[in-house]
């Protein structure tokens, strides 16, 4: 398709076809009406002063006779201007006026007629007027006729006209030059936006459509496709980074599974030393499950199946619940673990992700906090708060261990990411995912915080749900 075909089939330039041709009709019809308007009135103008002449002639000719009427045609008809008289006998016959010849038949009709005329005084007998009369039969046969000369109504009437013409050929010159400008900077940018998605549907997900300043249409349209491709390419980095994740940190335990195997193959059999190997293989496997089953709910959130299963529930007894369930192993390290959490904190999401995610941070907290750090002789302690703070419900650990540098917590949310010196805790790496996975879902944050010394992990939820839930 040539260039010119394609700025003739754009949306564009058919919506400005259609403007121009609203606009030119009701161009052509305003000034159809004022042309008939400015008609109307001169015509009115005319009748208006031409019944006053032949209400005044009436007068004198009723007051003092033909003679007096003839007198005073005389005199009128010399005076320069359109205003047009004659007075004629029953015969026919001229006594007096401007006129010189009228279509037969005129002066035996009373009352208003538009005629052609010829005045008195040309010699050109051809050279015709028109003109708009009244012929008033007086007593004794005469009769009167008085008009003006339509001449000016006419040459008003081309001017509107030709003015109407020539309007309507610059709107359409104009509109049609406006919309081959509006199409061809909109086709260019529309075609920049097409150049952009072939890029990017050739693999390249770091395209971005442009985005021209102007807070338009296109520019918010740019702007949002251009959130969903940054949010398409975090997550197919995403989606590369746990391939590459699962390949490397699940090679270590299969390779220990194979190991211990070809271990209990090797030595000499017996029920105790095949017993221990399955329970190792047994240990290594739930550890993989627990792997697996992260992933799969990290999945879950991030694709937004769960939205499917958000109720009301209270978020004060679920942090009461994961307390009660992770005490006895906060006690066993020799750490206090307290909940702060009022009578009922109500919000609306998935009550197993929210749990699961909170339980996370817990049992982060309990493998970083350090129960030596003592002070006053009192054990490091664990806070787990839940509480509602305007139209947000807030589930907050916080821990005494090493916490996480700044620089660091953007990082530690990715899948399997584990800083160097929590490498010798046991672990997967997917803990601090699940709870930003589950965040997210929900239309919230989770925010990784100092406690000076040590971590707070905040989860903020909206309370009525994410938006467009249920």
């Amino acid at each position: 398709m040539t260039a010119l075909g394609k700025l003739l089939r754009t949306t564009a330039f058919k919506l400005t076809l259609v403007y121009l041709t609203i606009f030119a009709l009701f161009a052509v019809f305003l000034l159809g009406y004022f042309a008939f308007n400015t008609r109307r009135l001169f015509n009115e103008q005319i009748t208006n002063t031409v019944n006053l002449d032949i209400e005044g002639l009436t007068n004198q000719f009723n007051t003092a006779g033909i003679r007096r009427l003839v007198l005073i045609v005389e005199a009128r008809s010399r005076r320069p201007g359109s205003s047009l008289y004659l007075v004629t006998t029953p015969t026919g016959e001229g006594l007096a006026g401007n006129v010189g010849s009228l279509p037969q038949g005129v002066m035996a009709n009373p009352g208003w007629t538009e005629t052609v005329y010829r005045r008195l005084d040309e010699s050109d007998i051809s050279e015709l007027h028109r003109a708009l009369v009244r012929v008033s039969h007086l007593p004794g046969g005469f009769r009167l006729l008085v008009g003006r000369d339509l001449d000016e109504r006419d040459r008003l009437y081309d001017v509107v006209l030709d003015a109407g013409k020539w309007s309507a050929a610059i709107v359409v010159i104009l509109g049609l030059a406006g919309g081959f400008f509006v199409a061809r900077r909109v086709l260019r940018r529309v075609d920049a936006m097409t150049d952009t998605t072939r890029t990017i549907m050739g693999g390249d997900l770091s395209g971005r459509l442009p985005v021209a300043g102007t807070g338009d249409e296109l520019d918010r349209l740019a702007e949002n496709l251009n959130a969903m491709l940054e949010r398409i390419e975090a997550l197919m980095r995403g989606l590369k980074e746990v391939s590459d994740n699962i390949a490397h940190d699940l090679k270590t335990p299969l390779t220990r599974l194979r190991n211990r195997a070809e271990e209990a193959l090797r030595r000499q059999p017996s029920e105790a030393g095949y017993r221990a190997a399955l329970e190792s293989t047994i240990e290594e496997s739930d550890g993989l499950i627990r792997t697996f089953n992260a992933l799969l709910m990290i999945a879950r959130a991030e694709s937004g199946q769960a939205r499917d299963n958000m109720v009301e529930f209270d978020a004060a007894e679920v942090a009461r619940g994961i307390g009660e369930l992770y005490e006895p192993l906060a006690e066993e390290k020799g750490l206090e673990l307290t909940v702060a959490a009022p009578a009922s904190v109500p919000v609306t999401g998935n009550r197993e992700l929210v749990s699961q995610a909170l339980a996370n941070l817990v049992d982060n907290a309990i493998k970083y906090a350090e129960p030596e750090a003592q002070k006053n002789g009192a054990p490091s302690g664990i806070v787990v708060k839940a509480a509602a703070e305007g139209d947000r419900v807030v589930l907050m650990v916080a821990d005494k261990g090493p916490g996480i540098p700044e620089s660091d917590r953007g990082r530690v949310v990715e899948r399997f990411v584990r800083l160097e010196k929590s490498r010798s805790v046991p672990g997967s790496g997917l803990g601090l995912s699940l709870a930003a996975a589950v965040a997210r879902l929900h239309g919230g944050e989770l925010r990784l915080e100092g406690n000076e010394p040590g971590l707070q992990a905040v989860i903020v939820l909206p309370r009525g749900g994410p938006q467009g839930a249920g």
